[in-house]
């Protein structure tokens, strides 16, 4: 077992602390939002750190963390603990020199805008500096000092002693923090298989770590990479326990921190391949400019040998200087993708024609913003402004390298890499090294360049998967252009999700309006409402936010579950362990041992009454908050434990579990909302469009299947192709979604017996509603629209659905209160006065298994006598 599950298991147990301690989070950059699994890795570093019975000294621990995720932030914050902890002197190694000077500027260069602490470290109430320096010999006890070397540097000097170099004597004397980065260069000898680590005859650079590491029983090595070999048999049985947190690559795309990644093969000479990556270039720095988003895309042209980089890079003027715009023209209409086409369109609605576009490049790509980087002289002088390619006086836009930016580059505004060579290097159908080395600088290339359009979106994730014709799409991928040659394409696609960058499956799925629908008066003229969010002041809040409050929390607590697998077959052995269930609330386990719940509350720092206090100003005292049911007195859970009665040390680990969840969503909730009453109305046709997606590995009935495709199950099956009350030509919603839209089929007929209009709308993360009491956001699955006359205009009911699957309805049911608040609290508001009457509802979750009852009571509200009869679908 690897030592992240250890303590996973301890996670699930209860037995952990979920909560990142402020002298950690304080001393951070507040420009770096932690985001939810870096959270997750400090706090395994923590729990395992001052475990004794897990923790060994001296201790080593691996972060297998993918390329882009923030290793180096994870390291600023795991000095300012383990500063907290007692550790005056890290050691910062890697194999890169300018490796080196990039983390010498996130650590020591307070203007650097990637600088990584807050602008005052405040830990345990004193002021604490950072100073670099070359050696621990004369190191300060109030200071954090930071020796920065490489390995190669660090292997010699232990060896041949010289003056102001670090001796091993330094590492004997004074407990010390090893940080090597890119640690997977070190593991020469455990690769191979050698198992003497300590031989100083070998004198490699892992023999040299291992004598610094060991010279000091409480000495910490702190070791980070994202390309863990674990497929090695060695290097696997040596990290095993040593993996503290894994984050590959796959998760880190999976969770939308990436550049979607596209390759654009194309079979033209190299010219009109640089050109084109310039023209989708200057049309994404003009869809950011619309967008008042000041981010200045890059280009990477990568070469296969030194000469022939230097040679494009010499060319490169002087094509731009003798470009025409019919060159530019030529290369975009003989384009058959889609993308070209749209940044033709777009130039075009601008006014911009081929000549000016010319211009443009010119002064865009003119020498001044170009740098060549090919040897290691070069790397090391251009190394500050590579790793600052996103600042707004960093004038660079286009990159000549051929390898010297595989490693160790941070860069988030690379939006294009064109391969100016066609070489392939696999063997029998698998990639080779340098088709693997192209995937890793993709890798660099796909970190994600955060931005948001308003504060709700998500600043650091993808935003617009789901809605693939959104101008802004582009600015969310990567661009590789390269030849036209689909077996190289299949060699790097395989390379590309070997490494996790894409994935293996994904369907492309569109929602389409249908013609007759589009000619419908109600698509042309029909109005919309939706409310929007207010800021809420601290003053007035009191009580938690609704999606927290009225959650169930599910613990397990030392079940005794066990399992017995036997190795190289499928036989699984399942002894069964008497389990039981308890439903309780916070406040009734309060109200039996008041000791437990106040115990829970003190070992983590967010309910610390006067940091309490300032999420919730009017709470009076703890006991207040403890039993009040707007605060935690109503919140359930569920536990199940192998005690029949439970014991207080259960009741405790299922309470501190449960706290230290809520704990984390109050601390990272720096604003309050609340949703407006009033809905504003906005043109149907301006809220609902076409929406085209990328699905995932699509399944059976779920999300990305038609409702029409044939492992689709009869009960749920239908063809809405031809269904006018449909406005889509399809539904790829999840089966629960689907079991409704099946439902409703069969009330269409009597539905239109009082209604000249009938209209279901599948809602794409187009239309967003806001809770009453706490501003959350919600997208309802669906909205009906009815519609009949009455003397002077038309009454028209717009109602909010919402299918739930069994897991969620529980979990989600802040959502189902809202949806049977709005008919009494919203109130529509019309931009214009016309003669018409504007209803609008919701109704309660729609779930096939428990809520078909509730769901039909609802439904008879429609109707004028009252009752709506299912008959065969419409």
């Amino acid at each position: 077992m690897f030592l992240f599950e250890k303590l996973d298991a301890l996670r699930e147990a209860g037995s952990f602390d979920d909560s990142v301690p402020d002298c950690v989070f304080c001393n951070l950059n507040p420009l770096f939002e932690l985001r939810p699994y870096q959270n997750k890795a400090f706090c395994n570093f923590i729990n395992y750190f001052e475990n004794d019975r897990l923790r060994s000294n001296p201790t080593q621990v691996l972060f297998h963390m993918a390329t882009g995720s923030g290793k180096t932030l994870i390291m600023a914050g795991l000095i300012m603990y383990l500063y907290h902890r007692g550790y005056r002197n890290f050691l910062f190694f890697v194999h890169l020199d300018n490796i080196i000077q990039k983390t010498k500027d996130n650590f020591l260069n307070q203007t650097s805008a990637k600088y990584l602490f807050a602008p005052e470290i405040i830990i345990d109430g004193e002021h604490i500096p950072i100073r670099e320096v070359d050696n621990f010999q004369n190191a300060s006890t109030g200071v954090i000092n930071i020796c920065f070397t490489t390995i190669q540097k660090l292997h010699s000097d232990m060896f041949f002693v010289k003056e102001n170099a670090p001796s091993i004597d330094d590492f004997i004397e004074q407990k010390t923090v090893l940080i090597s980065d890119e640690a997977h260069h070190l593991n020469v000898d455990t690769r191979k298989g050698k198992t003497d680590l300590d031989d100083e005859d070998s004198k490699s650079w892992e023999y040299t770590v291992r004598r610094i590491f060991n010279a000091n029983n409480n000495n910490v090595l702190l070791e980070f990479t994202a390309t863990c070999d674990l497929k090695n048999q060695f290097i696997l049985s040596n990290y095993e326990n040593k993996i503290i947190f894994d984050y590959d690559l796959r998760k880190f795309c999976e969770e939308k921190y990436s550049k979607q990644v596209k390759a654009i093969r194309a079979d033209i000479n190299y010219e009109e391949r640089i050109l084109q990556a310039l023209l989708l270039s200057q049309y994404r720095l003009k869809i950011f400019q619309d967008n008042r988003l000041n981010v200045k895309p890059v280009v990477l042209f990568k070469s296969k040998t030194i000469a022939e980089s230097k040679q494009y890079a010499e060319v490169f003027p002087e094509m731009l200087r003798t470009l025409k715009g019919s060159s530019l023209k030529k290369i975009i209409s003989s384009s058959p993708i889609d993308e070209i086409k749209q940044m033709n369109n777009y130039f075009q609605s601008k006014g911009i024609d081929y000549d000016k576009l010319a211009q443009e490049l010119r002064e865009e790509f003119g020498p001044a913003r170009c740098i060549s980087v090919n040897d290691e002289k070069e790397a090391t002088e251009w190394q500050l402004l590579l790793n600052s390619l996103e600042d707004a006086n960093n004038p660079y836009r286009a990159i000549f390298e051929v390898k010297k930016l595989d490693e160790g580059w941070d860069v988030l505004n690379l939006f294009d890499i064109v391969r100016l060579y066609e070489t392939r290097d696999a063997k029998n159908g698998k990639p080779g090294s340098a088709t693997i080395a192209e995937a890793q600088l993709i890798g660099r290339g796909a970190r994600y360049y955060p931005f948001n359009i308003d504060e709700e979106q998500e600043k650091y994730q993808r935003k617009y998967d789901n809605d693939l014709d959104n101008p802004l799409r582009i600015c969310e991928e990567l661009y590789y252009h390269c030849q036209y040659d689909s077996r190289y394409i299949d060699e790097l696609n395989k390379a590309l999700i070997a490494s996790g960058i894409m994935p293996d499956n994904q369907t492309k799925i569109q929602y389409t309006f249908k013609d007759n629908f589009k000619e419908d008066d109600f698509y042309k003229s029909a109005l919309v409402f939706r409310n929007k969010r207010e800021e809420k002041s601290r003053k007035s809040i009191n009580e938690l936010l609704p999606s927290i409050r009225s959650k169930e929390y599910y613990v397990t607590v030392h079940t005794g579950k066990t399992t017995i697998d036997t190795m190289m077959s499928d036989i699984i052995s399942n002894t069964k362990a008497e389990i039981h269930t308890c439903r309780t609330t916070i406040k009734d386990i309060a109200s039996k041992n008041f000791s437990i719940i106040h115990r829970a509350l003190r070992r983590i720092d967010t309910f610390k009454f006067h940091t309490l206090q300032s999420y919730f100003p009017n709470i009076t005292s703890i006991k207040d908050f403890i039993f009040n049911g707007s605060y935690l007195g109503d919140i359930k859970m569920i536990i199940e434990s192998n005690e029949k009665t439970l014991t207080a040390p259960i009741l405790f680990d299922a309470c501190f579990d449960v706290l230290s969840t809520i704990g984390n969503e109050i601390s990272i909730t720096k604003t309050i909302y609340k949703g407006t009453y009033e809905f504003t109305d906005a043109k149907f046709n301006e809220v609902f469009e076409n929406k085209t997606m990328y699905i995932t590995d699509p399944q059976g009935e779920g999300i990305g299947i038609s409702q029409n495709a044939s492992t689709v199950s009869p009960d749920l099956k239908i063809d809405l192709s031809d269904k006018e009350w449909y406005v889509f030509n399809d539904n790829y919603g999840t089966s629960e979604e689907k079991a409704f839209v099946k439902y409703f089929s069969t009330f269409v007929n009597d539905l239109k017996k009082q209604y000249e209009k009938v209209f279901l709308v599948r809602n794409e993360r187009q239309l967003v509603l806001y809770s009453f009491d706490g501003g959350e956001r919600f997208e309802p699955d669906y909205l009906l629209f009815l519609r009949k006359k009455h003397s002077s205009g038309y009454d028209q009911y717009q109602i909010f659905v919402e299918p739930k699957g069994d897991h969620l309805i529980e979990g989600d049911k802040w959502k189902e209160d809202f949806l049977l608040q709005i008919e009494k609290r919203g109130i529509p508001k019309k931009t214009f006065v016309d003669d018409n009457t504007y209803h609008i509802w919701g109704f309660p979750f729609f779930n096939k298994t428990h809520r078909v009852k509730e769901y039909t009571t609802a439904f008879e509200r429609l109707t004028s006598n009252g009752k709506v009869k299912p008959s065969a679908e419409c």
